[in-house]
């Protein structure tokens, strides 16, 4: 009695033992269990669902013909010895070969995460400085060579207050550098027109970008970003004048304004909060002039607050007149107490069907 032993798709099987079958005209004998774990198709990678089969035949006939059956259903045959004591010593061998593997990669595994770890610990400090190489070959790029190829000529705007510290700057590199030859700054006169220039902060620089969304002055021109500070986020209070909504752009802005080192920190690649972080002041400043607007106005989430009481009262009417009439009309003689509500809009014209503060 001979047999072979080997591995095949478990949705080959029923096609595989009904050939065996028909091959051997029944003169084979077919075992298969499935292997519950998914295993690696050498050949695509993919992982996939396999079963373990043994089959016993008598002669070398038969044999030819069922590895010719394995061979077309691709399945993969493993050498089996005939005695017990052999197959032992060979399960025995397998298991020794696994264990060795399992050492090898969890030493390696182990290897790579301390690895990985040193690594993570200095990957900013080489982003940091891998930023900055490209930014000076970038930057040494736009140099042109003079006519002895043994310096770089730079022609560049900067502003004039800025020319004795980029001396300084020129010489402390130079010095660092080492080197024997000292740069040479001049100042050149141009017909150019020069590019406009704005010294900007943290708090300016949102609106300086809103000015220019619109358009960059020329040179020399007035820049009308400092009158856009206080000009844009009234004109956006007069217009939104909500004591409530304010009061929450006023909290959220403030957040970011108070953490703002921890966020840039952070370098979010998100659009959206990018635009939202770098208005951070113009939202703060738009919160602000809102509820004080909002106070204004009377609004609180499109609702009135009656601090101070109404000026106006319906006390010539009887309760039971006003339930049954929808709409009544108040007299400023008899229904007015002749005095203003003390801080903006009285709650009153909340009720009426004039739309007084919404249009």
């Amino acid at each position: 009695m001979r047999f072979v032993a080997g591995v095949i798709l478990r949705e080959r099987i029923p096609a595989f033992e009904r050939l065996l079958w028909r091959a051997c005209r029944g003169n084979v004998f077919l075992r298969q269990a499935e292997i519950d774990n998914t295993l690696e198709d050498p050949a695509t990678s993919d992982q996939v669902y396999k079963s373990v089969f043994i089959i016993f035949f008598q002669g070398d006939q038969l044999k030819t013909r069922v590895k010719k059956i394995c061979e077309g259903f691709r399945a993969t045959l493993y050498p089996c010895p005939e005695t017990p004591n052999d197959r032992r010593e060979m399960a025995v061998g397998v298991m020794t070969r696994i264990e060795d593997l399992n050492t090898v990669l969890s030493q390696t595994q182990d290897h790579r995460h301390r690895v990985l770890v040193a690594a993570a610990k200095n990957i900013k400090i080489w982003f940091t400085k891998v930023r900055k190489i490209k930014a000076i070959y970038h930057t040494l790029n736009l140099f042109n060579l003079d006519v002895t190829q043994k310096c770089l000529i730079a022609e560049c705007w900067v502003p004039v207050q800025d020319l004795e510290a980029i001396h300084l700057s020129l010489r402390r590199g130079t010095e660092r550098s080492g080197s024997s030859v000292p740069p040479i700054l001049n100042r050149m006169e141009s017909r150019e027109t020069p590019p406009t220039y704005f010294r900007l902060s943290k708090f300016t620089r949102g609106f300086q970008n809103l000015v220019d969304a619109y358009g960059v002055a020329n040179y020399r021109e007035i820049n009308p970003a400092p009158y856009a500070i206080i000009t844009f986020p009234f004109l956006f209070a007069v217009m939104f004048g909500d004591f409530g909504h304010g009061l929450l752009m006023t909290l959220f802005s403030g957040w970011m304004v108070l953490n703002e080192k921890p966020l840039i920190a952070k370098k979010s690649n998100s659009e959206i909060w990018n635009i939202f972080f770098g208005g951070r002041y113009i939202i703060l400043l738009m919160g602000f002039f809102s509820m004080y607007t909002g106070f204004i106005y009377n609004d609180f989430f499109s609702k009135s607050l009656n601090i101070f009481g109404s000026q106006w009262s319906a006390r010539n009417y009887e309760l039971f007149y006003l339930l049954k009439q929808r709409e009544v009309m108040l007299d400023p003689k008899d229904m007015y107490a002749g005095n203003p509500y003390p801080i903006g809009i009285d709650p009153i014209w909340q009720t009426t069907l004039l739309c007084f503060t919404d249009c």
